[in-house]
């Protein structure tokens, strides 16, 4: 299981799950809305979460630069965090968990879609 992922790092790791890999400074550029930060703090955020196994870095193609990569599936690295949500603010009810989230963020067309394929794709699964 993975440990708690402090905000900055998740952060960090839905940057690098949007984009496969990125650099600091891809990173940094894309939270600079969300989370304005230093390239120095962005850095020892990615070592960090390579530190714990979570990134992998490689050398650019050019340049200084490393990317930095996601070494775990997204729902591996974030689920037991939501499971912990659901757990305590749901009462283990998925279902309430997704109202609630949409109640306060309504899904777009394209989101209701996904979901529609995603309880279809369920529903072929359980009934294997």
């Amino acid at each position: 299981m993975t440990p708690k992922i402090p905000d900055a790092e998740a952060d960090v790791l839905g940057v690098l799950f949007d984009s496969a890999e990125a650099t600091a400074r891809h990173v940094r550029e894309t939270l600079a809305k969300k989370r304005p930060m230093a390239h120095g703090t962005v850095v020892t955020l990615l070592r960090r979460l390579e530190d714990r196994g979570l990134v992998k870095r490689r050398k650019a193609d050019q340049g200084k630069a490393f990317v930095y990569r996601p070494t775990k599936a997204h729902a591996r690295t974030f689920g037991p965090v939501v499971s912990s949500l659901m757990q305590r603010a749901f009462g283990g009810k998925p279902a309430a968990l997704m109202a609630s989230l949409f109640e306060t963020r309504p899904p777009s067309r394209e989101e209701i879609d996904d979901l529609e394929a995603l309880v279809e794709r369920l529903k072929l699964e359980r009934n294997k």
